[in-house]
């Protein structure tokens, strides 16, 4: 199938809340990690989420050109060609963009996408997440305002950040603390600045806990409940019925998290959850036994030519694809999207 149309990505977006199961956002960056993805996906029987942050954009562009919107665009393109070749819809996103990198990354994006739309075209990516969350409330929303103008009017969907994942993710740290908890507040002040989907469809990223980084299971302290209680306040705010969840939410910082608490999760709303430091290492290890083991043929040591056959980077990049498509399997099973992949029409 083709990447997902606007049309597409919506109904995915539809059948996962009420559903109650979530798509894996995997961050990729590069041609293998996207073909990871895509193979897990499809072999997983589920649509899927690929995104790319700001420093694998750059990343993707070189290190001589070191570009966030030509690797972005890159990859995109690239993209757009190999998923026609797999039976599962993909949404392409671009991750936490700070405000320093608004003009640099998110808005060209934006305005590569609203060209094309302008052509009878669909947008070139189908999500954009604004990361708000080292500014003061009222200017993220601000932003994200402005923001959503913008993708809605280039069939784009927005993610928006209120309150702070902790740990370190592409060299952005935030501390551990209690604004790792979105307060009421902020939910009701989103619902006022952002509306309720009239404005245009956004994703919230909603904090309860969540730390990016790599810990063992149960040492992030998360509360589901948070989620809930948002949807409680925009029902409230949007007089929406009582079963409505009105939020479309964002899981991020999950590594470590317990199953039961990502089940949870899903039942108030959750339908991205991102994916990525799991994944990395899925695409590592193995690239670490093959060197490992084939070290005298990987090197040339003592003078000797070494062994093309295991220092041809397919040798060991095809190993790495496998198993990372194994763990995009792994993650479809946890958050429930295994084996629902919209028909192909």
């Amino acid at each position: 199938m083709p990447i997902a149309t606007p049309e597409i990505y919506n109904q995915m977006l539809d059948n996962a809340k009420a559903g109650e199961f979530a798509y894996p956002a995997i961050n990729v960056t590069s041609t293998e990690t996207l073909n990871a993805a895509l193979r897990g996906f499809a072999e997983a029987g589920s649509d899927g989420i690929v995104q790319i942050s700001t420093g694998g954009a750059e990343f993707l562009s070189g290190t001589r050109v070191k570009d966030m919107v030509t690797g972005s665009v890159g990859l995109a393109e690239f993209a757009h060609v190999v998923a026609e070749q797999y039976p599962v819809n993909i949404a392409l996103h671009t991750d936490h963009c700070p405000k320093d990198k608004l003009d640099g990354f998110v808005r060209p994006l934006v305005a590569i996408s609203q060209e094309r739309v302008n052509q009878g075209r669909n947008p070139l990516f189908q999500s954009h997440m604004w990361d708000g969350s080292a500014t003061e409330l009222e200017e993220n929303l601000k932003i994200a305002a402005e923001l959503l103008d913008e993708a809605a009017k280039a069939k784009i969907i927005l993610e928006v950040e209120i309150g702070v994942v902790g740990g370190e993710e592409d060299g952005v740290a935030n501390d551990i603390n209690e604004k790792l908890y979105t307060a009421p507040g902020d939910y009701e002040r989103t619902v006022e600045m952002l509306g309720g989907g009239e404005k245009g469809r956004y994703l919230l990223a909603a904090t309860f806990g969540n730390v990016h980084g790599v810990y063992k299971p149960g040492n992030v302290k998360l509360r589901p409940e948070i989620l809930k209680q948002g949807q409680q306040v925009a029902r409230e705010k949007l007089g929406s019925g009582a079963a409505d969840k009105p939020f479309d939410l964002v899981f991020h910082g999950g590594s470590g998290s317990l199953l039961e608490e990502i089940h949870e999760s899903l039942s108030y709303g959750v339908v991205k959850m991102n994916v990525d430091t799991d994944t990395q290492y899925a695409f590592t290890r193995p690239i670490a036994s093959h060197m490992f083991s084939n070290y005298d043929g990987v090197l040339k040591i003592d003078g000797e030519v070494g062994d093309k056959k295991v220092y041809d980077p397919r040798s060991y990049l095809k190993k790495a694809e496998v198993a990372m498509a194994d763990r995009v399997i792994e993650a479809c099973e946890s958050l429930k999207s295994a084996g629902k992949a919209l028909a192909r029409s």
